[in-house]
């Protein structure tokens, strides 16, 4: 296996694990955003939104991790 082909395992796997990193991060965001709507009363469906758009990223994110653990 050359240094290239190894280089490139490596970076498109750090790739995957950078993107899954900040999809949590959003996840979080989106967690903290909901966490205001609630303790402000604000209208529910923007509450559920909130909820919605962090456990898209949460799935985005687990399902990058996932990825590049199958990288080989």
């Amino acid at each position: 296996m050359g240094i290239t082909r190894l280089a490139w395992r490596a970076l498109r796997q750090l790739f995957h694990e950078m993107t899954g990193a900040l999809f949590l991060c959003f996840a979080v965001l989106g967690a903290l955003a909901a966490y205001d709507q609630w303790h402000d009363h604000a209208a529910r469906w923007v509450f559920w939104l909130a909820i919605g758009y962090a456990a898209m990223m949460v799935i985005f994110g687990v399902s990058a991790f996932r990825t590049a653990r199958r990288i080989r």
